[in-house]
């Protein structure tokens, strides 16, 4: 077992002081809790706050009740604690764009889209828009139609957007971190030109529906598993995406599997999804696991051999050394899902802005 806010204070302290803080390196955080709880959150450590979520009716984006109205405008209030905050709305998330292959497939669902997208950040004084349509061109949830054509769909899409907003909204939207969505999904020299930011979606790596343990939110790729925050990035460079708009993702959660087989409880072996847990909740969720630590994917693990069960996820010692290869790659930033999932305070947000502000004067 390891102590990780005493390995961070020490890695941080012998990081040295060579690394000047990025003014344009982004904290983005996505927001899918209660209405009572955005104000509680240190929302001084982002940038950038992201509503969950809107849905299509029809051809437009749908902010579905007045619960969800309320949360956007305390969100926006927010910009009172913290002036440069840019706070956006969100389309989809995963189950929720069943309809988007079909609508972004015409010019005039696009235009329809985009200009309900422009009429409700106009309404709320919101600050752009986020596309978490899971998935263009490769399977995502179950029954959800996709198509080869969605690629240029896709591009015709954010183009349209970015022709419809005010020239102040921002645009990005959510990649699957997985080696077949970036090979496959997006036209990325054409779409980037549209876009202000890209969240990699580097976590689910290992999902609900995998059957072989694993990592779901690695730095690195291990022999057993290539896929990690580095392969995605490395794909995403290859194919042309500019670095600077490449924003990796960190997990403020866990997911539980069960081993499905006589072997030993670890890493890379049979099983099924059991549930997940939040961040904020780990220390009781991980009552008797005992905690370890890879050195190769540099992520935390933990395992409890009675109950058969191993856990995967992020802590402060992964999110701080995910948060200094972003800034030592000139990336865009990091972001995570979800804000709800951290402590209101001392939690994953301050492992990221420690490094981020503190951590190389």
């Amino acid at each position: 077992m390891y102590n990780s806010r005493k390995f961070l204070f020490l890695f941080l302290f012998f990081a040295g002081a060579s690394f000047s803080q990025s003014t344009s390196f982004r904290v983005v955080g996505y927001y899918a809790g209660r209405t009572i709880a955005p104000d509680s959150f240190e929302v001084e450590k982002l940038t950038h706050l992201i509503w969950c979520f809107g849905h299509l009716d029809g051809n437009k984006l749908s902010i579905a009740n007045a619960t969800d109205s309320s949360i956007i405008q305390q969100m926006v209030a927010l910009k009172q604690r913290n002036p440069k905050l840019k706070v956006m709305l969100s389309l989809g998330g995963w189950g929720g764009c069943e309809h988007c292959s079909a609508v972004f497939s015409s010019d005039s669902g696009r235009k329809e889209f985009a200009q309900s997208a422009k009429a409700l950040n106009d309404f709320f004084k919101t600050d752009g828009i986020d596309l978490d349509w899971e998935y263009p061109v490769v399977k995502g949830f179950p029954g959800h139609a996709y198509s080869p054509d969605d690629k240029n769909n896709f591009t015709a899409l954010v183009k349209t957007l970015r022709e419809t907003l005010n020239p102040a909204n921002e645009i990005s939207f959510a990649a699957g971190g997985f080696t077949s969505y970036i090979d496959s999904a997006i036209d990325w020299r054409e779409a980037i030109k549209y876009v202000d930011f890209i969240n990699v979606m580097s976590y689910d790596l290992v999902h609900g529906y995998s059957k072989i343990s694993g990592h779901h939110t690695p730095l690195y790729s291990t022999p057993q598993q290539i896929e990690s925050t580095d392969h995605a990035v490395t794909l995403m460079l290859n194919v042309g995406v500019p670095e600077n708009k490449i924003v990796i993702g960190a997990a403020f959660y866990g997911r539980f599997f069960k081993m499905t087989s006589a072997g030993p409880v670890d890493l890379y072996q049979p099983c099924e999804f059991v549930t997940g847990f939040s961040y904020k909740y780990a220390n009781d969720s991980l009552i008797g696991f005992t905690r370890k630590w890879d050195n190769i994917a540099k992520a935390p693990y933990a395992i409890n051999e009675q109950r058969k069960l191993i856990a995967t996820y992020d802590d402060e010692r992964s999110v701080a050394l995910k948060t200094r290869y972003a800034l030592n790659k000139n990336l865009g930033g990091i972001m995570f899902w979800q804000l709800y999932d951290d402590k209101f305070t001392r939690g994953l947000l301050d492992a990221i802005t420690i490094v981020w502000r503190d951590g190389y004067r």
